[in-house]
Parts: structure tokens; C-alpha cells; sequence
């Protein structure tokens, strides 16, 4: 169920979105937040302060806060798809998929993926799009059993995770590395850079609601394109995020 908060912070970021408030614009003041909401002031001061942390609005103590960023980034403790997230910020997702196999476990898959090195998994590479401008070269390793489902999907549709959904197969949980790594050939190659350019990589590990890994990716990023934030306050605490970059 959602909370008010949360859907006061929504209704706000969609009015930014779609420019009813535009960046520079007062955001509605508390009183009259309350009076719309026909709330009291606690869950309006949940909502603004979650749009501070997200770096979305400035101002406060005393001075009216105003509309800072279109720049609506998706806090990484809130599980979405690349898609999901790149449509929420009113841009146009797109991919190119380059890959999609079936092969034996390296190390590194075995690692990750629990299992026997030699055992059969399924590894793609994407590129990912952001209103057709390439923004990140994506390498995914699923288990066999999950991964064998995408044979039936063109991925150049759409969301991967939205399909494995309709499957049966649902992310319950992820963990997140953010580091920075140099283009290799690979990268090189299909994100238009030299080699040895400096990437942005997020490395992310999938787990189902029983705990079971069941996707390992090495995301890489141009840095020009996308940046990883985060923003503190005293009394809140604020999640590492994604957005675009100005």
C-alpha cells in the first residue's frame, strides 16, 4: 500500500517531468501542500525531503523551495529495470542486443552464480540506449533456468526482467558494486570510445525471493552520459542513485 508521503513525492516528481514545474519554479509550499493533500505536515516534510535526497528540489529552512533538476534518478534501493527507470525520467530506452548464449561456467560465473564451473549458463551482451544515443554496454550471466527463457524473447523489444516476470521469474533483492574500470576492446568496440577510456562500471548480483542468484551483470557506463550520486542529510537516510547526466 502506499503511503502518503510517498505519493505526495510522486505527484510532485511527475509534475517535473512533464514541466508543470519547470526547473527554477517554486514548489508548492508546505501549507499548501497540506491543504491539497488534507494532511498534516509530516508526511509534506517526508516528501520534500525525499525530493532534497534525490537532489530533485533546493531550498529549505525558512527559504521556498524550487525545482533544481530534471534530472530524476532512480535510488538503487528501489529495485527497476534499466527500461523502467529510463522511461521514469521521461527519456526513451532503447537497446541493441549483440549476444545471447548458452555456454559452460567460467570461474568468475561460477563464482557468482553459485554454481559448478563447467555447468551451462546463459551470457548476453546489450547495448543499452538512452533516446537513441548509446549509454551503457551491458553483460548479463543468468542461471540456465532463468536464462534459457529469453530464447523466446526478442530483447531489442524491451525490459528483460518485464519478460522473465511474465515467466515466473521475479527479482526479490540486489546487491550493487559502483566502480570504474577501462574500456577494453569489447567496450571499445560498441560504445565508440578507445581502448582504456575511463567507464563507470555497476556490477549487481539478482537474487528470487529464496535467496538464489539467478543473475550477475557488469554494467559499463560512458561516464559522460550517466553519473552515480549521493546526496546526505542530518536526519534522513539517502540512497546511492543513478541519473543522467546535464
Amino acid at each position: 500500500m502506499t503511503t502518503l508521503h510517498t505519493a505526495i513525492a510522486e505527484d510532485l516528481r511527475e509534475q517535473i517531468r512533464d514541466g508543470r514545474l519547470p526547473i527554477g519554479s517554486a514548489v508548492p509550499s508546505e501549507s499548501e501542500l497540506c491543504v491539497q493533500w488534507n494532511t498534516s505536515r509530516a508526511p509534506v516534510r517526508q516528501a520534500l525531503a525525499a525530493l532534497r535526497a534525490e537532489g530533485v528540489i533546493s531550498g529549505g529552512q525558512g527559504k521556498r523551495a524550487t525545482v533544481s533538476s530534471h534530472a530524476l534518478r532512480q535510488p538503487f534501493d528501489t529495485l527497476m529495470s534499466y527500461s523502467a527507470w529510463a522511461s521514469s525520467v521521461g527519456r526513451k530506452p532503447g537497446q541493441q542486443i549483440l549476444e545471447l548464449a548458452l555456454r559452460p561456467a567460467d570461474s568468475l560465473a561460477a563464482e557468482m552464480l553459485q554454481v559448478s564451473e563447467g555447468s551451462l549458463v546463459v551470457e548476453g551482451l546489450r547495448l543499452r540506449l538512452l533516446d537513441d544515443e548509446r549509454v551503457m554496454l551491458e553483460r548479463a550471466t543468468y542461471l540456465e533456468s532463468v536464462g534459457r527463457l529469453l530464447f523466446d524473447f526478442d530483447s531489442n523489444s524491451g525490459s528483460q526482467w518485464e519478460f522473465l516476470r511474465t515467466r515466473g521469474v521475479a527479482i526479490a533483492s540486489a546487491s550493487h558494486t559502483i566502480d570504474a574500470v577501462a574500456a577494453d576492446d569489447v567496450d571499445a568496440v560498441h560504445l565508440g570510445v578507445t581502448e582504456g577510456s575511463p567507464l563507470l562500471r555497476q556490477r549487481r548480483l539478482a537474487r528470487d525471493a529464496q535467496g538464489t542468484v539467478i543473475e550477475y551483470h557488469d554494467d559499463r557506463y560512458l561516464p559522460a552520459m550517466i553519473a552515480f550520486t549521493l546526496e546526505n542529510t542530518p536526519n534522513m537516510r539517502s540512497a546511492l542513485g543513478r541519473r543522467t547526466q546535464p
